[in-house]
């Protein structure tokens, strides 16, 4: 994509998600995500009904009386964004492509934590890492982050979620929220991985898929391409038993899916290209509250 055009493009983005952001999510972000844990704050006298657990013992000998330590919540967030760059991407049948839902959500997301004074990072993965964005603050960190989401070219078009989750369990020490971006066409098993991941991280799954990957239209013969191999065959779409084993084809990968999202205890949500993806990520964002 030429500059003037990127930039173009990068302001638009910046335009609808930094709004987005700002009049609709301002409340359900920072309510969804807590801080890490909790952070000293001042010391008190004693009252009745405190916890003595809290009690300054070194306070409590100077002053010969009582005293606590009084604790508030770490509000600012380490936010890693794990997003989807596999072939699959580059799809869509109805207005949009994946990848322009997915960089608008992750644009939005973006947005959503430097409001909040939380650090935001990236990792772009394919059946590798592409491309790893350590967590920064800022509107020029953010902006860096939408251009690459519109430009960045992968080197590889298959897709490893196990991968990109072991990753960020090694690369990401402490604690932080995670949002997972992918259409999950993936043909390992990649619960395990969410599981250990989601112990050490607070993982969410956000999903994003064209209505063309769940049902088949009657249009008779239709040569079909796997974007991630490169594999093309051709089917008859006029046969009620093709586009209902494909029914049930997609059905029993949406169910393994989610069994392994319930399983692992990930919060997740699943957004079709043609949907508003903003109540979907409202939606997810109550469940958490």
């Amino acid at each position: 994509m030429e500059t003037s055009e990127l930039l173009k493009k990068v302001r638009q983005i910046e335009i609808k998600t930094r709004g987005l952001s700002r009049n609709i999510f301002a409340g359900q972000y920072h309510s969804a995500f807590k801080g890490r844990g909790m952070a000293f704050s001042e010391v008190r006298e004693y009252q009745f009904g405190d916890d003595v657990r809290d009690i300054d013992w070194n306070v409590t000998a100077r002053y010969a009386r009582p005293y606590i330590k009084v604790f508030e919540e770490e509000r600012e967030l380490t936010v890693m964004l794990l997003i989807d760059v596999s072939g699959s991407r580059e799809f869509g049948s109805v207005h949009v492509m994946k990848k322009e839902i997915i960089t608008e959500i992750a644009a939005t997301l973006a947005f959503s934590a430097i409001q909040n004074n939380d650090k935001i990072g990236v990792i772009f993965f394919s059946d590798k890492i592409e491309k790893f964005i350590p967590p920064q603050k800022g509107k020029k960190h953010i902006l860096y982050i939408i251009r690459e989401l519109i430009d960045f070219q992968p080197e590889d078009t298959q897709t490893d979620i196990s991968l990109v989750l072991k990753y960020l369990t090694n690369a990401i020490k402490k604690r932080c929220t995670t949002f997972l971006i992918s259409d999950f066409i993936d043909k390992g098993n990649f619960k395990d991985a969410l599981t250990i991941a989601n112990r050490k991280h607070d993982v969410v799954a956000i999903q994003v898929y064209d209505r063309r990957e769940a049902e088949l239209p009657s249009v008779g013969l239709m040569k079909i391409r796997d974007a991630e191999t490169g594999k093309e065959r051709w089917i008859d779409t006029s046969s009620s038993k093709v586009r209902e084993g494909y029914q049930e084809w997609w059905n029993r990968r949406q169910n393994v899916m989610n069994d392994s999202f319930k399983k692992s205890r990930v919060d997740a949500v699943s957004v079709r290209t043609e949907d508003d993806y903003v109540k979907a990520l409202i939606a997810l964002f109550n469940k958490r509250n």
